[in-house]
Formats: C-alpha cells, sequence, structure tokens
C-alpha cells in the first residue's frame, strides 16, 4: 500500500480541531502590581480569545483542589500562602493550540531561566534557589495549564459551563 493510501485511514483533521481552550491564572502579585491590562494584551494580541474571566479570592480548600498534585510536597504551604494572600484573575482562552502558544508567552516556571520577551522573563526574576532560602513560594506572575488535559480538568474547576463564553473576533475571520 502506498504512502498515500496510508494516509487516507488516518482521521482527517480539520482546522477547527486545533482550537483548545486552556486556563490563565493572574496570581496575586500580578494583581498587586497593576499588570492585569498589560498581560491579557499579551494574549488578545497574539489572537487569543479570552471566553472566561473571573476575579477570585482563592481559599485554602479551594487551593488544594487546584494545587492538588502538590498538596503533599515540601512546598506546597508556601506555595498555598502566596495563593491565598491576595485575588487572582482566572481565564479561560482559547486558540489554535492555545496551551502551547499560551505556555509560549508565559515563560518557564521558573522567572530567572524565562526568556526575555515572555512574561515570566519580563515581569520576575525569582528563582528556585532564593525562594528555596527564604521559605516562600516563587513570584512567577502567571499560571498556565501545562497540558490540553490538564487544562479541561483546570477550566472545568475554575468555571460553570453557563460561565464560558462563544462569539466570534476579527481574528476568527482573517485566521480560521
Amino acid at each position: 500500500m502506498s504512502k498515500r493510501n496510508e494516509k487516507k485511514k488516518v482521521k482527517k483533521m480539520k482546522p477547527e480541531d486545533l482550537i483548545e481552550r486552556t486556563l490563565v491564572l493572574l496570581k496575586p502579585d500580578a494583581v498587586q502590581r497593576s499588570l492585569i491590562g498589560e498581560l491579557i494584551s499579551r494574549f488578545e494580541k497574539v489572537g487569543l480569545k479570552i471566553v472566561a474571566m473571573k476575579m477570585v479570592w482563592i481559599t485554602p480548600d479551594f487551593s488544594k483542589k487546584h494545587y492538588s498534585a502538590h498538596v503533599n510536597k515540601p512546598f506546597y504551604k508556601s506555595l498555598e500562602a502566596f495563593i491565598t494572600a491576595g485575588p487572582v484573575v482566572a481565564m479561560a482562552i482559547e486558540g489554535i493550540s492555545a496551551v502551547e502558544v499560551v505556555r509560549k508567552i508565559v515563560g518557564s516556571t521558573e522567572p530567572k531561566t524565562a526568556p526575555a520577551g515572555t512574561i515570566r522573563g519580563d515581569y520576575a526574576h525569582h528563582s528556585y534557589h532564593f525562594t528555596d532560602m527564604k521559605g516562600i513560594a516563587i513570584r512567577n506572575i502567571i499560571h498556565a495549564s501545562g497540558t490540553p488535559e490538564e487544562a479541561k480538568q483546570e477550566i472545568k474547576l475554575w468555571f460553570k459551563e453557563n460561565e464560558i463564553h462563544s462569539y466570534k473576533t476579527v481574528h476568527d475571520q482573517f485566521v480560521l
């Protein structure tokens, strides 16, 4: 069988199949530093669409749900103290390969190693070494889902179905 015929057996993807949603949290340090608008604009400028957004003051119980993979780790107490220290802006963001694109915009988790031009590289400089020495959580401005599966779980935790909106943007018309 030729390669051309083999390709016919593979489910043909449509452009719409590449549209994903991801969760982004602007952490208390971003809110307290008045960076909300500037950070949101970074996602909108590349054509990503905010389909849900709210400001929330996270409780310790909700922190345990969101960071369930980290609850039993030594750094969890400082992470909980940080994430509950002030309001957080939660967003569900939609677009082509949204999880990967958002992670690229956000930069690596440790701000010290995040490239300039990324959110963490431009607005934070903490290192794991520094925060471990001080016994505090790393102030890295933002959370972004790591995988499409994680994004689905996190969005479901943060937003009810009726809080997620569908609408068209100029990018939908010219890009999709």
